[in-house]
């Protein structure tokens, strides 16, 4: 994981889920040559970066504990 210091500037599309709510608890994330992942209310704090395995973890243990 990279925070968005460390990454070179590349424009992004970013997607909220559409289970997000108005109570300020929402993320962003971006496809790209990493997946990027920002906080929708404090955008100015930065980007966490994942790797492509990183993020298949990630997905795959939410998946398994949320359901």
């Amino acid at each position: 994981m990279r925070s968005s210091k460390s990454q070179r500037r590349v424009p992004l599309e970013w997607f909220k889920s559409s289970y997000s709510g108005s109570h300020g608890e929402c993320v962003e994330v971006a496809q790209g040559p990493a997946t990027g992942v920002r906080d929708t209310k404090h955008r100015e704090l930065g980007t966490l970066f994942f790797g492509a395995d990183e993020w298949r973890a990630f997905v795959k243990t939410a998946q398994d504990n949320f359901r």
